[in-house]
């Protein structure tokens, strides 16, 4: 039996099944590219626009003043401080809490009990709950509950619980990205479980580790609505380690978010120009201690080479 082929109706169809399929190829990486490329423009004509106004006053006596009702003698000093502290102790708090969480899921915890489930799908969820959320739950059960009050420590507890889902998440992905090889060669030459995940699994996961560290500390750094439930307060002449180092913890506190939020619904031009000043500080500090950050990464990654 001989079966008859029409080769021109063959390649049309042939054609029109490759034709999407090409003109997709062709047209992903223009899509992506020209997305990318509005983003960084839309922030760079962000990032000058607030350059060229904040510029003016952005000197060291914005460091040295505190805030003040007038806008010649007004600083940031006080929420600078206050940044540090709270974004200092939230990374105190939230970096072995979430790493040991995440070695705890990976390494130890055992699939098949429900309750290693329901920790699983809780931290899952708890990455995208609104942060506001958080600030409701800090009042409650930090502030009003623990009578811990508004300040510098319950602003640090809060922020730790918003960021630490997302730390044991990254965590745990640079944990599972540890090749089986390492850990099996290590038991191999006699070591322990607890010698090869502190010697050989967390050395190699450090850099997805610092990187998940590094985005979950650059959003606390930016948060204003969870402390401002808290009770941080948008006008304060001291800073919180004033009263001495132990009583920082339970001093209130100002940080530069609430600061620039302050200073912006001001009407007057010249407090504008303040909280453009106060947006660049804040850069600069995200900058800086994400420099810090990936010094470490790379430091890491190239030892573990």
């Amino acid at each position: 039996m001989t079966v008859a082929y029409d080769a021109e109706s063959t390649d049309v169809i042939a054609a029109q099944d490759r034709h999407p399929s090409q003109l997709t190829n062709r047209l992903f990486p223009f899509v992506t590219g020209a997305t990318i490329l509005i983003g960084l423009a839309l922030l760079a004509v962000l990032l000058l626009e607030v350059i060229s106004v904040g510029w003016p006053r952005f000197n060291l006596n914005m460091l040295r003043w505190m805030p003040s009702s007038l806008a010649e003698e007004a600083g940031f000093q006080s929420a600078l401080f206050g940044t540090i502290w709270i974004v200092g102790i939230t990374a105190a708090l939230c970096i072995p809490i979430g790493v040991a969480s995440a070695v705890y899921l990976e390494e130890f915890a055992r699939r098949d009990r429900w309750y290693n489930r329901l920790i699983e799908l809780n931290i899952q969820n708890l990455a995208a709950v609104p942060s506001i959320v958080y600030g409701i739950l800090g009042l409650a059960f930090l502030v009003r509950g623990l009578g811990l009050g508004p300040t510098v420590i319950a602003a640090a507890f809060t922020l730790t619980l918003l960021i630490l889902p997302t730390v044991i998440i990254a965590s745990r992905e640079a944990i599972r990205a540890v090749p089986n090889s390492l850990r099996h060669a290590s038991l191999g030459l006699g070591a322990t479980e607890l010698q090869t995940i502190r010697r050989v699994v967390l050395p190699s996961a450090v850099p997805g580790i610092a990187t998940g560290v590094i985005l979950a500390l650059s959003r606390a750094i930016g948060e204003a609505a969870p402390l401002l439930i808290v009770g941080g307060v948008t006008f304060i002449s001291f800073n919180p380690h004033d009263g001495g180092l132990f009583k920082a913890f339970g001093s209130e506190f100002a940080v530069l978010p609430l600061q620039i939020f302050n200073w912006i619904g001001r009407p007057q031009e010249e407090f504008r120009t303040l909280a453009a000043a106060a947006i660049m500080m804040l850069l600069l500090v995200l900058v800086l201690m994400n420099s810090i950050a990936l010094y470490v990464r790379n430091r890491s990654q190239a030892m573990a080479e």
